[in-house]
């Protein structure tokens, strides 16, 4: 996942105050199961590998599933694996874990820290670590798994448990629905998710109804100029004056533009033109992060950047043929949207079991293509994903008297408390399948 934003003081207040829920049968099982997952999770995490690359942890997962009595395909969106246990009449549930790894070189120190290298998309050697917190995803999906593969007494229905390669780079999801997922094996009624979260303590859950996460797009501008002589501007056309306008007009899609009640943002990430102090360059590049919820927003601040782009360069005296060239990059992540009666429907059963550890938190403008199996199918797949704290408590603690600033996801130093979030990720995706696929 790419970044997600701070919780409201509000929330914050209401999450960290939050009571322990009382012990049951199931959140016993899940204890008895924590020695095993805490030796799984340390094993992946010293273990990374980057997008479309998780070729020994989709063996070394599936082969666990398969244990249990899972029908498991692997090699399904390059690396994918999906797992089906058909157990009678009743709902389809897809529960998703993601697989890959971060370009990241570690810097935790935790004695189990990644060493990995590997060559990242750019042809790049690079450290590799789980700096998002997959491996909390797949140790909780295997947990998850192994409960509901002995409880099938409880629940009716088809469970179709997959492992999704390359979310960080937004490209694994479509390319399992591409590769058949909702062909090749039964389709979903429901799809579930969680992701751990760098802004709760650990064990806190939160869920947002409606739009969860953004859409993302990357939009690279190409300025041409006419280069020359810095002792002589006038005989140029300077790109670096044109781009410099182009990136201060495009503050004005989200503040002139745009209901301020819309959420958008469009961040100028890269300015790179020219190589020397005395030459004008005859081209500037802008490299640009757009962020929207709904697609009409989408399409009126991408429209309006190649607008924009365009006004300025002829108001800059550029010819026809000399205008900026716009592209946006394909395939983008589209917003995921948490289907307001299903989200409720898991709230109040995770609210029932784990009490005020429960709390709906705002939307973020972070990308998550967990998207991508709602979209596949709007009209018939409902669809959450939901966030589990992973802060361990005493650095929220200290956090929280501005003793220390917390390392976001995606950080080096991102290390969460893994046996909490594990434990209560498991527990939460048991309980809600179980509710979901309940015999009647």
């Amino acid at each position: 996942m790419r970044m997600m934003g701070r919780l409201a003081a509000a929330s914050v207040l209401a999450l960290g105050m939050a009571a322990p829920a009382a012990a049951d049968e199931l959140r016993d099982a899940v204890a008895a199961q924590m020695p095993d997952l805490n030796a799984l999770y340390r094993d992946l995490h010293a273990h990374p590998e980057l997008s479309f690359q998780e070729v020994e942890t989709a063996k070394k997962l599936a082969a666990r599933a398969r244990a249990m009595g899972f029908k498991v395909t692997e090699g399904v969106g390059k690396t994918g694996v999906v797992a089906v246990m058909e157990n009678g009449p009743g709902p389809v549930l897809l529960l998703r874990a993601d697989m890959d790894g971060l370009p990241v070189v570690e810097q935790t120190g935790l004695p189990f820290a990644s060493k990995v290298r590997a060559v990242a998309q750019n042809g790049t050697e690079t450290g590799v670590m789980h700096a998002c917190g997959h491996d909390t995803h797949m140790t909780a999906w295997i947990g998850t798994a192994k409960l509901l593969s002995e409880r099938k007494a409880e629940w009716s229905g088809t469970l179709v448990m997959i492992l999704q390669p390359a979310e960080e780079i937004g490209l694994g999801a479509k390319a399992m629905i591409d590769d058949g997922l909702y062909t090749r094996f039964p389709k979903p009624d429901y799809v579930l998710a969680f992701h751990d979260a760098a802004q709760y303590p650990a064990g806190q859950i939160g869920y947002t109804k409606g739009f969860a996460l953004a859409n993302v797009d990357s939009v690279d501008v190409t300025v041409p100029g006419v280069g020359g002589h810095g002792a002589y501007p006038h005989t140029t056309k300077d790109p670096v004056v044109i781009a410099s306008s182009i990136v201060m007009r495009l503050q004005t899609l989200v503040s002139r533009e745009l209901n301020p009640n819309d959420p958008a943002v469009v961040t100028v990430g890269s300015f790179q033109a020219g190589a020397k102090h005395n030459i004008i360059p005859d081209e500037a590049r802008l490299q640009i992060t757009v962020r929207s919820y709904s697609d009409e927003t989408r399409k009126h601040l991408l429209d309006g950047i190649a607008r924009i782009a365009r006004g300025e360069a002829i108001a800059a005296g550029m010819p026809e043929d000399k205008l900026p060239r716009v592209a946006v990059q394909e395939p983008y992540t589209p917003a995921t949207y948490n289907t307001p009666e299903f989200t409720d429907r898991v709230a109040a059963g995770l609210k029932a079991r784990f009490g005020e550890r429960v709390a709906e938190v705002p939307s973020v403008m972070g990308g998550e293509d967990f998207s991508q199996f709602y979209r596949a199918d709007k009209a018939n797949v409902q669809s959450l994903i939901f966030w589990v704290g992973g802060v361990p408590q005493s650095q929220w603690e200290r956090a929280q008297k501005g003793e220390i600033e917390l390392p976001s996801l995606h950080s080096p130093f991102w290390a969460p408390d893994a046996p909490v979030v594990i434990a209560t990720a498991t527990e939460a995706m048991t309980s809600a399948a179980l509710g979901i696929m309940a015999k009647k």
